[in-house]
Order: C-alpha cells, then sequence, then structure tokens
C-alpha cells in the first residue's frame, strides 16, 4: 500500500520536474532555441495553436530562430503573436519565413531572468513539497484506519522523504545550470 503511494507521488514528481524543464527552456537566455517559442499561441482558424504546429521551426545560426509557415496565410498571424509575446523580439519577415534575430541579453535583463528562474526554482519546490504533504497525509491515514503499523508509516514516510529530498536536489541542479547559461557572455 505505501509502495503504491510512493509511486504514485513519484509519478507527480517527475511531472512537476518536468514542468520545471519546460518552463526553463522557453525562458531566453542569450541563444536561440526553438523552445523560446513554445509558449507562442497563433490564432489558426479561430484555436489558439503553439507555432511548432503551424509552422516549421528551425535554428539556422546561434542567434536566429527560422520560423517557415506550413501556409502562407499563417504569416501575419505568427507576427502578430510573436509581437503580443513577453519574449520581447521583433520579427523579420521577407514573405515566406520569419527570422527571429536573439540579441545579446544586457547585464540589468540578465538579473532580471536570474530572478525569474530562481522564482520558477521556488514553485516547483512548493509543488514537490505539496506532493510531500498529500503522500504523508495518505500515509497517515492508513495508519489510523489500522490499515498499517506505525512503525511502517514512519519507515514510509521517511522512505518518501529520501526520495523528496533528492527531487529538491534535481530543482537545484536544474536552477544553477540555467543560472549559469543566463549569467554567460
Amino acid at each position: 500500500m505505501i509502495n503504491d503511494i510512493v509511486s504514485s507521488s513519484e509519478e507527480r514528481l517527475n511531472k512537476s520536474i518536468d514542468a520545471l524543464k519546460r518552463e526553463f527552456g522557453s525562458l531566453r537566455a542569450g541563444r536561440a532555441t526553438p523552445s523560446l517559442l513554445d509558449k507562442v499561441m497563433v490564432d489558426y482558424y479561430g484555436t489558439p495553436t503553439p507555432v511548432n504546429q503551424v509552422a516549421k521551426v528551425s535554428v539556422p545560426e546561434a542567434r536566429m530562430i527560422m520560423i517557415q509557415p506550413w501556409e502562407k496565410t499563417m504569416l501575419h498571424e505568427i507576427e502578430k503573436a510573436i509581437m503580443k509575446s513577453e519574449l520581447g523580439l521583433s520579427p523579420n519577415s521577407d514573405g515566406t519565413a520569419i527570422r527571429l534575430s536573439i540579441p545579446q541579453l544586457t547585464q540589468e535583463r540578465r538579473k532580471e531572468l536570474v530572478k525569474t528562474v530562481s522564482k520558477k526554482a521556488e514553485e516547483a519546490k512548493v509543488a514537490i513539497r505539496n506532493i510531500r504533504r498529500d503522500a504523508n497525509e495518505h500515509i497517515k491515514k492508513l495508519e489510523k484506519d489500522k490499515e498499517i503499523t506505525e512503525d511502517e508509516s514512519k519507515k514510509g514516510q521517511e522512505k518518501f522523504q529520501k526520495i523528496v529530498d533528492g527531487f529538491i536536489k534535481t530543482v537545484d541542479t536544474l536552477k544553477e545550470a540555467k543560472e549559469k547559461e543566463i549569467m554567460e557572455v
């Protein structure tokens, strides 16, 4: 029973880490990556759709993203969506493709991004702690209902705490790596 709780909670923990990686991937760190556009939604015949589902997104150079819409009519919609996004990038269209030049980050902007990274990491830790709380409540309920002994409950909680500690360490490692990437000149 405890193992079921631990494994289902571990799944949720993994999802938290995956979400954090996606968040970090969408933060601009001075070099071009297709994941920068993951949160940019385009109006595709009345439906908000991610850019990568209406166009080919590639990185021909370290500081450039090339967007080639599959339908020429989408060119203007993609440009509008990029302008509205929080990326702070100006699309440059030649009628068939859009080029996004990624400017060098200023020191001030780097510091802002580091704060954002810290905030996202802290949110991930809070999510992990909430999962731990839910798992511990589950285990305590099993003990209260006399389905497991007090010792089994304690061992289960300790085992899960070690797993949680590992996930917190992973968040810290991801945060440090992203901060280092942002602060590179």
